[in-house]
This record gives structure tokens, sequence and C-alpha cells, in this order.
């Protein structure tokens, strides 16, 4: 893999911070949906085993063909990801990456393979099939806070909603109001659709294993800017005061330096001048559980199970993004759980603990989630979302919201003949990474 590294430093300080508020943060009218879909690939009779690297590239070689609409590319661990392009409406936007799952699904088919609805890779270790530079310096960074890093690059899948930012004027579609209401509805999100129970070939303890993952990295890459700042001064000095991952180069590795933040870069021009692409570049390798792009982008809700099981939490999150009415009441709703997160950081504060660890099964996220939940079924029919929408969702509610439950206490081994004695001492076990 060669980098192309432009030849245009940055100037100073100040032209990278207006550089980060003008192109992170784009406003207007509430329009465009899109979802980034994560999948584990496993092989459906023998998913507790590996699929041999030979195997895949030959059936992503296939897939590589297909005349899709959405984005096609591979994470470090062979997972696949599809990025939808923006779409006018939730119903476009399902239905165009619907067609495009079904051809994928069509080619893995074919060499006895199926995309996997897990957060979290319930029987492997993590596995980097994907040689490059780039994850070659991620890997040695994140090896530096400990093995979450290599799980989160090589066995984690998600999916993530991308909503407008809104209006630039106040109100429940703008920008600031949107920027809290992510933070804080994020944590009802990860609690509602946690789906990563295991990891290894044994229960972890917590709903959500993936989200757990996140926090455990380095937090200055994955926790949020300080709650409560104005959106654009907060994460553009966010973005300067991360640390570097890598310095890209036009050939050989790539340098991973040590504590050097994107500031200190640009003050001391070394290894060599920054420049507008680093800076862009930068950007990619910070995980916030909700990351501007122009657009926002919600990053914190685990894979889902079944072959449309991801089209609930877009709609959901869609209804109570983009309706007004479903807005004002979920920003009311949530806003009271500030209280509990208290000053520290998503998602390293108690409400985002609790979420990973307890799912809905927390009273607190619980209630919230209830009141979410009954309000995007009432604005659903208003953003034209079709009978078969409506109804999955009112099923996902009636399954799991009102009893407090999530896809994870669905979750049991296919071979697990130990009973519920022994898998219920498991959920006491909270060391994720042995």
């Amino acid at each position: 893999m060669v980098a192309r590294v432009a030849d245009d430093p940055l100037p100073g300080e100040d032209a990278a911070e207006e550089l980060l508020r003008c192109i992170c943060f784009k406003t207007g009218p509430p329009r465009a949906v899109g979802v980034e879909l994560e999948w584990l690939v496993h092989d459906p009779h023998r998913p507790d085993r590996p699929v041999a690297s030979s195997r895949l590239e030959q059936a992503y070689a296939d897939v590589r063909e297909l005349p899709l609409r959405a984005a096609l590319t591979f994470e470090p661990g062979g997972q696949l990801e599809l990025s939808s392009q923006p779409a006018p409406s939730l119903m476009e936007c399902l239905d165009t990456m619907a067609a495009d799952l079904d051809s994928v699904r069509t080619a893995l088919r074919a060499y006895g393979l199926a995309l996997s609805g897990h957060g979290h890779d319930p029987w492997n270790p993590p596995r980097r099939l994907l040689r490059a530079p780039r994850y070659d310096a991620m890997e040695k960074y994140l090896d530096r806070t400990g093995p979450a890093g290599r799980s989160m690059m090589c066995s984690s899948a998600s999916v993530q909603v991308c909503l407008d930012a809104g209006f630039e004027e106040p109100g429940p579609l703008g920008l600031g109001r949107r920027w809290q209401l992510a933070h804080l509805l994020g944590a009802v999100l990860v609690a509602a659709f946690a789906n990563s129970p295991a990891g290894k070939g044994r229960l972890t303890g917590l709903r959500s294993t993936r989200q757990a993952l996140w926090a455990d990295l380095d937090p200055r890459r994955v926790l949020a800017p300080e709650p409560g700042a104005p959106p654009r001064g907060a994460w553009a000095a966010h973005v300067l005061d991360t640390p570097v991952m890598c310095v890209r180069a036009p050939e050989g590795p790539w340098a991973a330096p040590d504590e050097l933040t994107f500031r200190e870069w640009i003050r001391t021009g070394k290894p060599r001048p920054p420049t507008h692409e680093d800076l862009e570049y930068h950007m990619t390798t910070l995980f916030p559980p909700v990351r501007p792009r122009g657009h926002l982008e919600l990053r914190m809700i685990d894979a889902q199970p079944g072959e449309n099981g991801w089209q609930v939490p877009v709609a959901v999150t869609t209804a109570l993004f983009d309706d007004p009415e479903a807005a004002e009441i979920a920003y009311r709703t949530v806003k009271p759980l500030a209280e509990i997160a208290g000053t520290l950081r998503a998602p390293r504060n108690p409400l985002w603990t609790a979420a990973a660890r307890a799912g809905l099964s927390d009273p607190e996220l619980h209630g919230a989630a209830v009141s979410c939940f009954t309000v995007a079924l009432e604005a659903l029919p208003r953003l034209g979302a079709s009978p078969a929408v409506q109804e999955a969702v009112a099923v996902f509610f009636d399954r799991y919201v009102l009893p407090g439950r999530c896809p994870a206490d669905d979750f049991t081994f296919p071979d697990d003949r130990r009973g519920d004695a022994h898998r219920n001492a498991m959920l006491h076990d909270k060391e994720i990474h042995s």
C-alpha cells in the first residue's frame, strides 16, 4: 500500500482549527440518512472455527465484482463493511442497503459462508488478516494500552447510523441539541441493542463486550469531548490534542510516534510538517461514540441478529433525531441521565458502563428506552416508514424493550449442554480479555 502525501503543509494551529470547524459540522435541514454495517463472516455450520484466509480471499474477490451501491471495505480481521450513500429518506436508505446485502449474501453462500450479526466474535480470538502499513501502525499503537485494541480491530462489528448535523440555529433539530442528544441517547442505544455477550468461547458477564472494549482503549482516542461545550470548538480542540496514531509515508512502514499530539506535530514540524491530508487522516483514527464527519456518525450500536435486524436501530435512531416532535421528547427523556453520567465523558462514565454491563436491566436505561421507543414508533409513519419496518420495531419493542431485555439475553452457544446454572455463573465473570 502506497500513501499519497500531499505537499500542502498546514500553516498553523489556527488554520487547522478553522478547517476542523468547517468540515466536521455541515449544518442545514436534516434530510439525509446513511448507515455503515460491519459484519463478521462465518461458516454457519461451524462458526466456532475461523474461516481459512484463502477461502475468505476467494469469496471476497467475487463480492468485489458485485455492482453494489454501497461502498465495500474490509476490516483488519476480515469483517465485511458496507457503507451506504446518503439517502434522502429512511426507506430509501433501508431498501438500497437491503438489496446490496442480498447480493453479498448470495455471493458468500457459494463459498459456504454467511454474514454473522454479532457485535463481537463469540468464538474466535482476534486474528488480523489485512497487512498494510496503516494496520501495522494501528496495531502497534493500540497494543500500548492492552489487548482491547486487537479485539476491536479484528473481532468487532457494528451498526453505525449517519445523520445530518442539523440546523445552525437552536431548537430540537439544531446542531447543539443533536450533539447533546447523541451522547445521552447513545447509552440507551448501547443498552437496547447490546448483542455481544461472549468472546473466545465463553460468556463475558457483559451485554455489550464490544462497547466495553472500546471504553478500554486509550481514553484520549475514544472519549467524547467535554460535555456541554460548543461542539465546533470542543471537537477541534479534541482532534488537535489527541496523539497521532501514525505518520504516513510514501513507502515502507509508517511511524507510530509515542505521545505526539497533532498540535505538537504542527508546532514542531517533526518528523515532517503535517499536511491537510494528514489532518483528515488523523480524524479517521479517532473513535469516539459520536464522530462528526460533516454529518454525525453514531458508532455505539452492536451488529444485530437476523437478516434485517439492523433496520430496527437505523429506524429508531432516525425517528428520534429527524422527527421534530420525537426529537424534543427524546431529549427531555434522556436529559436527566446526564446526572448519572456526571462529569466523566462517554463512553467511560457510569451511564455507558451500566449500558454495556447490564443492558436494559438497568432501571434508568430501561425507563428511558421505553419512552424513546414509544415516541419513535409514533414518529415512524410521519417519516414514511413502511408497515414492515414499523412492525419490526414494534416486535423488538415488545420482545426486548418492554421486559427490559436486549438481543444479548437470547445468546447461547449452539453446542452448550452445560445448562443454565453454568451460564448464569459465567455471567459474573468480568474478565473479558482472558
